[in-house]
C-alpha cells in the first residue's frame, strides 16, 4: 500500500540542520504516526512520503518555504508572564511554549525576561532553515473513519479523542 491522502504512517526519522542533528524517533524508540493530508507534518516531508510504502527508506531535503518558511525579521512580541507555564524558568534564546488566545499553540525563542513580561521571537525556531530527514517508513495502511474525522492518527494502544 502506498502513502497518501488519508494514509496512517509509522515512520522513524532523523532530522539533521546544518549537519546537526536536531532530533530523531529512534532516541525516543518510538515510531511517529501520521494521517497523511490533515496538516500533521510540514508540507515537504508531506510530499516526500507521498507514494512510499513498508519498507522504503528516504532521505528529503525541505527548503525553508516547505518547512517553518523564511525568517521574517521583526516578528517579535512583549507577552506578559502569565501566558506561560514556566515563567521563572524562562532565559534568553531558550524556546518555550505559548498558548495562543484563539486555541492552539505556537513555538517561540524568548529573547528578554523583564519582570512582567517575556519579548519573544514569533519565527519557529527552525524558519529559514534547510531540513533534512533520514526516513524510514514502518508501516502504511488506511486511516481509520474516526481517525479521519479526528485528523489525526491513533497509534495501537492510544485512546481515540
Amino acid at each position: 500500500m502506498k502513502a497518501g491522502k488519508d494514509k496512517v504512517i509509522s515512520l522513524h526519522y532523523t532530522l539533521t540542520v546544518d549537519g546537526e542533528k536536531v532530533e530523531s524517533s529512534l532516541d525516543r524508540n518510538e515510531p511517529l504516526w501520521i494521517l497523511l493530508g490533515h496538516g500533521q507534518l510540514i508540507p515537504g516531508l508531506e510530499k516526500a512520503l507521498e507514494g512510499h510504502e513498508a519498507g522504503d527508506t528516504l532521505q528529503a531535503e525541505i527548503a525553508p518555504a516547505e518547512g517553518y518558511g523564511e525568517r521574517q525579521e521583526g516578528l517579535t512580541q512583549r507577552v506578559p508572564k502569565k501566558y506561560f507555564q514556566q515563567a521563572a524558568k524562562l532565559k534568553p534564546g531558550m524556546t518555550t511554549v505559548l498558548a495562543l488566545k484563539e486555541g492552539g499553540h505556537r513555538v517561540v525563542v524568548v529573547q528578554k525576561v523583564g519582570m512582567t513580561t517575556v519579548d519573544v521571537d514569533l519565527n519557529h525556531p527552525m524558519a529559514g532553515k534547510t531540513l533534512n530527514f533520514d526516513v524510514t517508513v514502518n508501516e502504511v495502511r488506511d486511516g481509520t473513519e474516526e481517525e479521519i474525522q479526528h485528523g489525526h492518527a491513533h497509534p495501537p494502544g492510544a485512546e481515540a479523542h
